[in-house]
């Protein structure tokens, strides 16, 4: 059997189950329609109102005033330090019951709202609900502390900041911009400081709610001046479906460690990796002079295949700590990496995965952000698209890499593959990989049984 006729039936059977996958992965993304301890919800309820009492709402448990001030509000909260617990004792437990919330985008009243929400296209920004789901689970996040020790009209000693999201899947529903869409969310795991939240999108449409997305985001609890780690409560399950849910997250923070532990950057790619990499290069020299490379017809260099863009920070794009707000880096990350998609492919990707959104430090407001995406990993009609995003110091005139955002498209036809140059090319080609390959097989234990709970239409 030639090794072109093995290539192609290897593709065939790849294809099947990446098609098998994201058909699965669709119809397992499930919104409760209970809450956790059994009791029953009205679906058509947003129990915080909209996403804009939710922000009004955390700027008070904040104490954060109107109007921007440059050095915060840091005198201010200094005397908050005394009501931080020493250890998780001091604290009451909490249930998922206790945090789970949702709230409102209402796109069917208020016009200028959708302005700011639909696409060119004439669907609903993608951006924008990143931007809204990064502020509801901080809230969801407050919803589940709870300090004895704090005095009632005080504010809180705690400043949370978004560590990690770690998956968003997507469906195939297009929301449309003139229906409202709801955010609903619970905590669903919690560390000593960190604390893992879900987060669903729906849309009513008919009369029904239909599912847009689940997201993990993973949020880190500090202190009053958001400086070193604070203790929050701790998490219990009530239900046997909750004890699920916690060993699901307690296996994704151990998957977590493990995929860090084995980062290009602390070890070299395994043996099926260097295989892989060797064949590329293979494929691409010349018979003859190893020094000369030649493109495969098909393929294109993964050099050519990037797009970058400049941002500058406002304090309009502020968090409640002064710092430049998570979501707004999401949004721009988001959508710089749809546009190198378009570019490339020729087409109008679909987003159906976001994978390990990293926030490695803190984006000063008066910064200058440069976001670079790269199309690192092709397969078939699927194309992976990481990009980074640098903060630049004016004072040292250094940059320094602030966040890394992994984005999974699916276009209508097969697409070039992407061929590395470098060994620099090839490393970031192996991640691509392992993160395209990470969102197919990827499975959350502990979410079963949303099945049998979304048995009962809303």
């Amino acid at each position: 059997m030639s090794l072109n006729l093995i290539r192609t039936l290897r593709k065939l059977n790849d294809q099947v189950h990446i098609k098998s996958f994201f058909t699965n992965r669709i119809t397992s993304l499930h919104t409760p329609k209970f809450y956790y301890t059994g009791a029953k919800r009205d679906p058509n309820i947003a129990t915080a109102g909209t996403v804009q009492n939710i922000k009004q709402e955390c700027a008070a448990w904040m104490g954060v005033e109107s109007g921007y001030k440059p050095l915060g509000a840091t005198q201010s909260r200094l005397h908050l330090f005394q009501y931080l617990p020493t250890t998780q004792s001091e604290l009451p437990e909490r249930t998922m019951n206790e945090s789970f919330v949702s709230a409102l985008i209402p796109l069917s009243t208020d016009l200028e709202l959708q302005d700011k929400y639909i696409t060119f296209l004439g669907h609903v920004r993608v951006g924008r609900l990143l931007e809204d789901m990064d502020i509801f689970a901080v809230y969801v996040a407050h919803k589940h502390i709870k300090n004895p020790k704090v005095p009632e009209g005080e504010h809180s000693p705690y400043s949370l900041v978004t560590a990690l999201v770690d998956k968003i899947d997507f469906t195939d529903y297009l929301p449309k911009p003139n229906e409202d869409i709801r955010l609903s969310g619970h905590v669903s795991w919690v560390g000593k400081s960190s604390i893992e939240v879900v987060v669903w999108l729906e849309q009513k449409s008919h009369g029904m709610w239909r599912k847009l997305t689940r997201a993990l985001f993973l949020l880190a609890a500090r202190d009053p001046l958001a400086k070193k780690a604070a203790i929050i409560n701790p998490l219990i399950a009530t239900t046997e479906e909750e004890k699920k849910i916690l060993a699901g997250g307690e296996a994704r923070k151990k998957q977590r460690m493990l995929v860090q532990s084995q980062t290009l950057t602390k070890v070299i790619p395994n043996e099926e990796e260097q295989n892989t990499i060797h064949s590329l290069f293979v494929r691409s020299v010349d018979e003859v002079s190893l020094k000369k490379r030649n493109l495969p017809p098909g393929c294109v260099w993964m050099e050519e295949c990037m797009l970058s863009n400049l941002i500058f920070s406002h304090p309009e794009d502020r968090n409640l700590h002064n710092k430049v707000f998570g979501g707004f880096l999401m949004r721009h990350a988001m959508e710089l990496s749809w546009a190198v998609c378009y570019i490339f492919s020729k087409y109008r990707p679909a987003l159906k995965s976001i994978s390990n959104i990293s926030f490695n430090r803190p984006v000063d407001v008066n910064s200058l952000i440069r976001m670079n995406a790269y199309i690192v990993f092709t397969e078939m009609q699927y194309v992976q698209v990481t990009v980074y995003a640098e903060c630049y110091d004016s004072t040292s005139g250094k940059t320094a890499t602030s966040n890394s955002f992994h984005f999974t498209y699916e276009v209508p036809e097969q697409v070039p593959e992407v061929f590395p140059r470098s060994y620099q090319d090839a490393m970031m080609y192996i991640d691509g990989r392992r993160h395209f390959y990470n969102v197919m097989g990827s499975h959350d234990p502990g979410t079963e049984y949303l099945h049998t709970l979304h048995n009962d239409k809303s």
